[in-house]
């Protein structure tokens, strides 16, 4: 028993010792003989080609009820592109292979499951929470609330709050560094003719293009801001890997070119593959910056654009 450890009363130490949230893995790696940084670095990439192939399904199916939800025909999709799919699928996973060597320079071999002392790190938590409690309650309602439900505050703060909190910042992190850079390459005329014109060639996008960018600006966008919101919020290789998981499902939903009402990235967030959409056409060009997850920055900034706001431009024009 350390030090630390010594702050809890047994009764505190027995909880916390033997309660765990059904996330948890005591194992040093998820899968054995298979390292978390590795599979930290495959799992976004997966995700990308398992979401797009389904989306692909789509595209090359004859199902008429899915016309509802398409935003725009086949052809249109073949006929007003200026690259094609086989260029598309080449750019991409040169831009993978690339962040993939970067992420294994990067990433740190750190254990996550066995070998760390959870119940040490929760209770040197206890300081800082007895003074927030006090602070709050006064000294006789905290010292109460510790006692009875200390154990059950600090589980909650170290299992949840803090890994919840650590997830929304490094979303947060990654919609701003995107905003920012994908404005500036909007505004600013030389990088958006050397870099984000490329993107810019799949003027109606869909699923597996969702990536297909200059090398620079993938480096740049995709990459570099990763390594920024993994830094920032201090996040293990688990918590980075359910992030960019996450954040690699979201980039192809924005992408698909589907308004699906089951969609449950579409359902979280106004940031859906209908937002996105306008953003890749003439009219909405420099609006709808934000990317992946959720428009703040669009709507605190004035760039928002949607089709309503469409519809009564062409009115007034």
């Amino acid at each position: 028993m350390n030090s630390t450890t010594k702050l809890l009363t047994s009764h505190q130490q027995d909880y916390l010792s033997t309660h765990t949230p059904f996330y948890y893995s005591p194992h040093p790696n998820l899968f054995p003989s298979f390292s978390d940084v590795y599979l930290s670095l495959a799992a976004p990439v997966l995700a990308y080609w398992i979401s797009s192939c389904f989306f692909h399904v789509l595209d090359v199916s004859d199902w008429r009820w899915l016309d509802r939800y398409r935003l725009h025909e086949s052809a249109e999709v073949k006929s007003r592109n200026l690259v094609t799919r086989t260029e598309v699928l080449k750019a991409v996973i040169f831009q993978q292979i690339i962040q993939t060597i970067l992420g294994l320079w990067w990433m740190e071999d750190t254990i996550s499951g066995a070998g760390i002392d959870h119940v040490g790190r929760m209770a040197a938590m206890l300081p800082g929470l007895t003074n927030i409690l006090k602070r709050v309650l006064g000294d006789s309602l905290a010292a109460s609330c510790l006692e009875n439900y200390g154990s059950q505050l600090l589980y909650t703060m170290y299992w949840w709050a803090i890994p919840i909190a650590k997830f929304f910042l490094g979303m947060f992190i990654i919609d701003t560094w995107q905003y920012f850079l994908h404005r500036g390459m909007h505004m600013n005329t030389y990088l958006y003719k050397k870099l984000h014109s490329v993107h810019h060639r799949l003027y109606v996008p869909y699923a597996f293009g969702a990536l297909y960018n200059h090398p620079v600006e993938g480096f740049l966008l995709d990459t570099l801001g990763a390594v920024i919101a993994e830094s920032i919020a201090h996040m293990s290789v688990r918590e980075a890997m359910l992030l960019f998981t996450i954040s690699s499902f979201k980039t192809v939903d924005d992408h698909c070119g589907y308004c699906l009402p089951w969609d449950p990235l579409q359902m979280f967030s106004g940031n859906t593959a209908d937002y996105h959409d306008i953003h890749h056409q003439i009219i909405g060009i420099k609006s709808n910056f934000s990317q992946p997850f959720f428009v703040h920055w669009d709507v605190l900034l004035g760039t928002r654009m949607t089709r309503e706001d469409i519809a009564a431009r062409r009115r007034r024009d």
